[in-house]
């Protein structure tokens, strides 16, 4: 009995105990008032950020292009207005091959229609207002784009990668026989003695305007471009070059974002189109051929893929190589040229903008980065 009492006793000693420990507990947290501070996990010291070298050389490559007709003979300036045009052509192709992973093959098409559609227009209507004529060949080369890609792309099976390339380069070549036998495009002479392009009572002539404008033109259309391929969209086209099935399974409508990227493409090959045709002052039907189309393949393959600048760049290369190749060793320069593009291709397969470019700042980065304080307190 006196043990059993014992027990009894510690026992209520310890309820008792317990009691005030909640009721101390209760008290101190009614009495609180600071709110609890967040659980924040120290900052990872890591390296410090690299910069990016992509908006360097972008920055880089537009400033020489500001300055350049400074330092330029007159001759030399109608000329690299030229290869502005043709980096605008290349962009193009950058985008369907670069991005959505369409080999296009017919690039040329687009470029060749829009060129001699406006010079149809200012042959035959006596229209040459940039206001009219430049709409006018992106809207022929949007309407032949979204024909071939409906056709190619928009089937009821998938389309293959040698399927497209195949239709594409049949769509250039058929492109090209039609404009050598018409009469009314002027057979294998083209289209001659175009008006120059006027803005209002003013004619846009080749020199310096016209090399600035179309500058501008190239540099609106570039950053539309970036803006394009690091957004959502341009996500989707990533991964639609990488791996077709996955997007296929996330839900994505696959055949009409390579319809959407193709016709996109075809209209900006359409704008450089018509500005190709006021500039040299004719249009004859290599432009709409193979050759043409295979030289803008060699333009974005040299430069490096995916990388839009890289387009620019390997666009400047070519034309700038072939130019010096061809006043200098005038017999054997295409031998030259193409040993050259032999070795960039099996030495650098991701072009010359590899020298200086990593392949993960070459994917980029989508989206927006996490600030400092969110992943402190994550």
């Amino acid at each position: 009995m006196p043990t059993g009492n014992a027990d009894a006793g510690r026992g209520a000693a310890a309820d008792d105990r317990r009691c005030q420990l909640q009721s101390g507990s209760a008290g101190d947290v009614m009495t609180e008032t600071t709110p609890p501070t967040p659980l924040r996990l120290p900052l990872r010291v890591g390296r410090p950020r690299r910069w990016q070298v992509l908006p360097i050389i972008e920055i880089v490559v537009l400033a020489i292009a500001v300055l350049l007709p400074f330092v330029l003979k007159d001759y030399l300036t109608v000329y690299a207005t030229r290869v502005l045009i043709l980096c605008l052509f290349a962009l193009s192709f950058d985008l369907v091959w670069g991005y959505a992973g369409i080999m296009s093959f017919g690039q040329a098409v687009f470029f060749g229609t829009a060129g001699y559609g406006v010079a149809l227009i200012a042959r035959d209507l006596g229209v040459t207002s940039i206001m009219l004529v430049l709409p006018a060949g992106l809207l022929i080369g949007l309407t032949f784009a979204l024909l071939l890609g409906g056709f190619l792309l928009l089937g009821r099976h998938p389309s293959s990668v040698i399927f497209v390339s195949l239709g594409t380069l049949t769509g250039s070549y058929a492109a090209d026989r039609v404009a050598r036998g018409w009469y009314y495009l002027g057979g294998q002479n083209g289209i001659p003695s175009i008006p120059p392009m006027t803005i209002g009572s003013y004619d846009i002539t080749e020199g310096p305007v016209y090399y600035y404008l179309t500058l501008g033109i190239l540099l609106a259309v570039y950053l539309l471009c970036r803006f394009l391929v690091r957004s959502q969209f341009g996500l989707a086209l990533a991964g639609l070059r990488e791996n077709e099935q996955r997007i296929a399974f996330f839900g994505y409508q696959v055949q009409r974002l390579k319809a959407i990227i193709f016709s996109f493409a075809g209209a900006i090959a359409g704008l450089a189109g018509s500005l190709y045709a006021f500039h040299e002052g004719f249009v004859w039907p290599n432009m709409l051929g193979v050759v043409m189309s295979t030289q803008v393949v060699l333009y974005v393959l040299f430069g490096g893929s995916g990388t839009l600048i890289g387009a620019v760049i390997g666009t400047v290369a070519i034309e700038a190589v072939s130019f010096w190749l061809s006043n200098s060793y005038q017999d054997i320069w295409p031998i030259i040229l193409g040993v050259l593009l032999l070795l960039v291709i099996l030495f650098r397969p991701a072009g010359l903008i590899s020298l200086v470019l990593s392949e993960r700042e070459r994917v980029g980065n989508f989206g927006q980065p996490p600030k400092e304080g969110d992943r402190g307190s994550s």
